[in-house]
């Protein structure tokens, strides 16, 4: 069951807020090997929460694990806790209410240069998952001028997407538009329906209802093919450090569990029905076609490329970010340890 909480935002994630198809085999890591768990003893079953930032199938490999007992499999008992936007799941993981967090590649530098040490083990969106939403009324990148864009929060993964489009128009997204925190990601996708704002990035399957609301996609993201780290696996890392086993364990389970969606259509669009609350089923196929075929990797390897776009846009207002050297908070060995035992093909 996942529980869904609102985390007072502590002293020490401020700094965060000052700044706001499979992939090859990654470069080695300077990381120890993980080593693989023992096929001679099942081990014991640790218990952990796990948060996710926001709703959207960037995190469904981890919603299908849960309910398919795909965790389980793997002896972790996951307790999953949805918090409202990346700024306050950092604050959560940083404070140690949470030992695994799954959100924005951006929110993880911001918080790395502010003092957390964080290490990034997986990449679950490594491509920009979105359509650039409009009003009927903006025909053109010229109509977004003086309109008001919604986005999560300053820094996060929806902003540098945002940012990225705003670019491809040639528009100036400090002076031509206003750009607007809303929190989260079902938080954006309410305030289109809701007519509070006029455009937003969004993706399957919540696309299907802001077309029935007269929305249209003025510039799709998604298929630019473009790389990002929209959604990321990170932890501490000195709790990485002493939970090695563990960290492999849980990615262990989402790269199987990747490989059982491909194999299980009806039992994916199930659990992503649920998380959504969907009453319907229309969107949900488009969903599943669009994320499992387009967006998410069978090995999420995490790779210095996926940050470019990020690092840029947030050095702009933080210095610290440009200096940072991103791979010293990858570690890619987890997943290649899944991928040297064929996880991905079962």
């Amino acid at each position: 069951m996942v529980k869904r909480v609102f985390v007072a935002i502590v002293a020490a994630s401020l700094v965060i807020l000052s700044c706001g198809g499979s992939a090859a085999p990654a470069p080695a890591s300077s990381a120890p090997a993980s080593a693989a768990p023992s096929a001679s003893a099942k081990p014991s079953t640790v218990s952990l929460k796990v948060a996710y930032s926001n709703l959207t199938n960037d995190n469904l490999s981890q919603w299908y694990a849960k309910d398919k007992g795909i965790f389980a499999e793997n002896a972790l008992d996951i307790e999953l806790v949805a918090i409202d936007g990346g700024s306050r799941t950092m604050a959560a993981l940083i404070s140690g209410d949470v030992k695994i967090a799954q959100l924005g590649g951006s929110e993880v530098m911001s918080a790395q240069v502010g003092g957390a040490d964080l290490v990034i083990t997986a990449v679950l969106a490594p491509v920009y998952p979105y359509h650039f939403m409009a009003a009927a009324d903006i025909k053109t990148p010229a109509d977004l001028k003086g309109k008001k864009i919604g986005i999560s929060s300053a820094g996060g993964s929806a902003d540098i997407a945002t940012r990225k489009v705003l670019a491809a128009f040639n528009l100036d997204p400090d002076k031509d538009v206003t750009l607007v925190s809303l929190g989260s990601h079902e938080q954006r996708t309410a305030a289109l329906l809701a007519g509070a704002i006029q455009a937003a990035v969004d993706d399957p399957p919540n696309l299907t209802k802001l077309k029935d609301a007269g929305y249209h996609s003025l510039y799709d993201l998604a298929g630019q093919k473009l790389a990002a780290a929209n959604t990321t696996i990170v932890a501490p890392k000195a709790w990485v450090s002493t939970n090695r086993t563990v960290m492999q364990r849980y990615v262990d389970s989402i790269v199987a569990s990747v490989a059982r969606m491909k194999k299980d259509r009806a039992g994916a669009i199930e659990v992503m029905k649920k998380y959504f609350g969907a009453t319907a089923d229309r969107g949900y196929d488009d969903a599943y076609d669009f994320y499992l075929n387009e967006v998410t990797p069978a090995l999420p390897f995490p790779k210095p490329e996926l940050f470019v776009d990020a690092q840029a846009t947030l050095s702009k207002t933080n210095a610290k970010v440009k200096d940072l050297d991103v791979k010293t908070i990858l570690d890619a060995s987890f997943v290649q340890s899944a991928a040297d035992r064929g996880l991905d093909k079962k």
